[in-house]
């Protein structure tokens, strides 16, 4: 792939845009297009459920890099018209608009979609969080008097809810686990999740799952749970996570499987590569599928894939990372950790707020995770690290 002349990025966000720097700063020279669904120039994802939804920064701040990087960048963006469908033997991408794009080679970085609750799109005052315009409209709905019910105890909708009760709102968390996150960060982090935002004046109706949406003269007013309750609400955000957006990739003979699966290269067929959200490789040390959603991510793996496409042959196995920000707490987590992990506080103390917690499963460390300890957190990184590594001589 040496003597590539074109290549062309499916999709411009993080992934996308992060990809096109890559292949610049390793010496591409060729002509590079990058397609996006939105009309946005590229922007970044994790300030919408807070910064941009407590509007204390406005949409330009989100945006990538200026208007002069960009040009810097000698790519061209075609944006506000989606892929629709993709032949993998001449590499041609077909758009909305009518275009078929051809390429040298492909990245497909076309991200996620956010799930939804049957019946909510006919209800006005539902509302998801995924992209820019999502946030803004959101926003203007978060009022001091309104009751907002968000459905979803994971990451976004922990970020949403205190973020709507920092604005005034009545808020109510609703989701099936027994606290906010507690599948990936474990009872002892969770728990704790949970009484921060208790302490915020967080409504938590948690261990039940969502029956439906109840709504009158086309307006939701409520939120059904399983038990037969009805929470009462204004304002609906529906956060139970992602699927990839795969489904204009249906005829294109990928394999597809929770996003496009790759191996262990990111590389989904000659010539066709996928990075971000969307992409579903085979982690060399882990030796198992897996597709991660978090920014990090986005912006590590399109080094690979830029690397890749010029002629490197690198798998990609990084230690996973995402950080979350909630009231005033900063949570990192390194590594897969997972709720029936042992968890060890090896720095700090839970009762001052301020520690680090070390997951192990078989005296092997599966993750880090610190709760307002960023420094000590990092230095932790290497004990995950180290056993990736470990991991990764064993299955070799």
């Amino acid at each position: 792939m040496s003597a590539l002349s074109s290549v062309l990025v499916i999709g411009a966000s993080a992934a996308g845009l992060s990809t096109a720097d890559a292949l610049r700063r390793q010496g591409f020279r060729g002509k590079l297009t990058l397609v996006g669904a939105e009309p946005h120039l590229p922007y970044d994802r994790p300030p919408l459920s807070k910064q941009v939804l407590a509007g204390t920064w406005e949409p330009d701040r989100t945006r990538l890099r200026s208007e002069t990087a960009l040009s810097a960048l000698d790519a061209e963006f075609l944006l506000g018209d989606p892929a629709v469908a993709l032949d993998v033997t001449d590499r041609v991408v077909h758009t909305a608009s009518g275009r078929a794009l051809r390429a040298d080679a492909l990245v497909i970085a076309t991200g996620a979609e956010p799930r939804r609750l049957p019946g909510g799109d006919d209800l006005a005052g539902v509302h998801v969080l995924r992209t820019l315009d999502d946030a803004l409209t959101l926003r203007a709905s978060l009022t001091p008097s309104r009751r907002v019910v968000v459905v979803g105890e994971g990451v976004l909708g922990a970020e949403v809810c205190a973020t709507a009760r920092t604005l005034g709102a009545t808020v109510t968390m609703v989701g099936p686990q027994p606290a906010p996150l507690a599948s990936q960060l474990g009872p002892l982090v969770s728990g704790l999740l949970a009484d921060l935002h208790v302490r915020h004046g967080v409504e938590l109706a948690l261990g039940h799952a969502v029956d439906g949406l109840v709504g009158e003269e086309g307006r939701v007013t409520g939120v059904r749970l399983d038990d037969g309750r009805v929470l009462p609400a204004d304002v609906v955000v529906v956060a139970v996570g992602a699927t990839p957006a795969t489904a204009w990739l249906r005829d294109s003979g990928l394999a597809i499987d929770d996003g496009v699966v790759c191996d262990s290269r990111c590389r989904a067929a000659e010539g066709v590569y996928a990075v971000g959200d969307v992409a579903r490789w085979r982690h060399p040390a882990l030796d198992t599928p897996l597709r991660l959603e978090n920014r990090t991510n986005a912006t590590e793996q399109a080094q690979v894939v830029a690397a890749n496409l010029l002629g490197e042959d690198r798998g990609y196995a990084p230690v996973p990372y995402y950080w979350t920000d909630q009231f005033d707490t900063k949570i990192q987590v390194f590594g897969l950790p997972s709720a029936t992990d042992e968890a060890t506080v090896v720095d700090g103390d839970p009762a001052d707020r301020r520690f680090v917690v070390r997951c192990t499963r078989a005296g092997t460390v599966t993750g880090v995770i610190g709760w307002r300890m960023p420094k000590q957190t990092r230095l932790r990184r290497a004990e995950v690290a180290d056993a990736l590594s470990a991991a990764a001589l064993r299955s070799v």
